[in-house]
């Protein structure tokens, strides 16, 4: 009976396409010995799902940061979308479904409080306290690699860290192509892009579910983002380029359909996926749009100064903390208190203060900040 459970569980491996990667591919970094009916990808969505870091999705800023309006996404509800996509297109094209759900599922886990605006912060911490360069793909595999569970880290494959490495939402391509790599080189890019700024636009995902869950962010986003401005009162659907919406439609149900169809049409039996020059030339006005009347517009001058104080005040004093062993603080109570002697022994002060303050959510830095300073926000 057993055997038949295991072998019910693998049954669409029958039918993927030659080009898709295959449970038999799956590599893992550590050995595993216990017996599992679960196929390596399969294992991997879970033990993301059931992880601290991505319970902490729930309240970490998607684009819009405190806004009272409970229909607004959030990184939570976009992980999803970006998942739900993905796999509407690897099941169309015949693709390994499970690879792509944990690649959509984890591939944010490292994004910091306040969105993209606290990762260019922390970027600048890191970079003023010889971090290196901080990008929350890179992040997302260290805190999957080597913090959860208290420092010993997922085990999760190559080919679905490589994926979530690689997800890079912010930079459009009309086609991707998976690049073949070994271990060794997966590692050797993850290293190199905490010294080489350039780095991070260079990655390209090893399998063709990578490149799916690449573009799926893309998708996910880019018309849902529209809607929740056109809800918060910061654009008009009359100031989106009319020859944008003529191609992919004016509501995100219809750009997702859009898309979608488009790069079905195009990557149908190609071991690579495209899109038509007219569909992207319009995401990419879409996505310029988007950057200079949505982006640019969500937060005020006094916001940003306000969230760069934050970040400074509660880095300064988890950095403190841990450099006079002050196991009274925060940081010891809520993160290294758990962490493994490993971790501990291994990791600077610096870079433990970063990966507390990655883990946290909008609201939990906002706690520390007015423990640190006795001010409301």
């Amino acid at each position: 009976m057993y055997e038949e459970i295991k072998k019910n569980m693998a049954l669409r491996n029958e039918n993927i396409k030659p080009y898709a990667t295959k449970d038999s591919e799956a590599y893992r970094f550590r050995e595993e010995t216990d017996d599992d009916f679960r196929t390596p990808y399969y294992r991997d969505v879970d033990r993301i799902v059931y992880s601290l870091s991505y319970t902490r999705y729930m309240d970490k800023t998607q684009v819009f940061t405190f806004e009272d309006n409970d229909n607004i996404s959030k990184r939570m509800t976009h992980v999803q979308m970006v998942s739900k996509i993905a796999r509407t297109l690897g099941r169309a094209l015949r693709l390994n479904e499970d690879l792509i759900e944990a690649a959509a599922l984890g591939h944010d886990i490292g994004h910091v409080p306040f969105g993209h605006v606290g990762e260019r912060i922390l970027n600048k911490i890191s970079l003023e306290n010889n971090e290196g360069y901080f990008n929350h793909n890179i992040q997302s595999v260290r805190t999957l690699m080597f913090l959860e569970k208290n420092g010993k880290g997922l085990n999760l494959t190559l080919q679905t860290l490589d994926a979530i490495m690689c997800h890079n939402g912010e930079l459009e391509l009309k086609e991707y192509r998976p690049r073949k790599k070994t271990k060794e080189e997966f590692l050797e890019e993850y290293e190199k892009s905490y010294k080489d700024p350039n780095m991070i636009y260079q990655l390209v995902p090893m399998t063709i579910e990578g490149c799916v869950v690449r573009i799926s962010d893309i998708i996910a986003y880019i018309g849902r983002d529209v809607e929740d401005a056109i809800r918060m009162g910061v654009i008009t659907m009359d100031e989106v380029p009319r020859e944008v919406l003529d191609v992919l439609g004016t509501r995100n149900t219809e750009i997702i359909n859009t898309i979608n169809v488009d790069l079905l049409e195009h990557s149908m039996n190609k071991d690579y996926i495209c899109m038509s020059d007219e569909v992207f030339n319009a995401i990419k006005s879409l996505k310029k749009f988007n950057n200079e009347h949505i982006y640019s517009k969500v937060n005020t001058k006094e916001q940003l100064e306000f969230y760069e104080k934050v970040f400074r005040v509660v880095f300064n004093q988890c950095l403190k903390d841990v450099e006079e062993n002050n196991q009274e603080g925060r940081i010891f109570k809520y993160f290294l208190g758990d962490m493994n002697e490993e971790y501990l022994k291994n990791t600077t002060p610096a870079r433990k203060a970063i990966d507390y303050i990655t883990g946290m959510t909008d609201d939990f830095i906002l706690t520390e900040y007015k423990c640190i300073t006795g001010e409301d926000n």
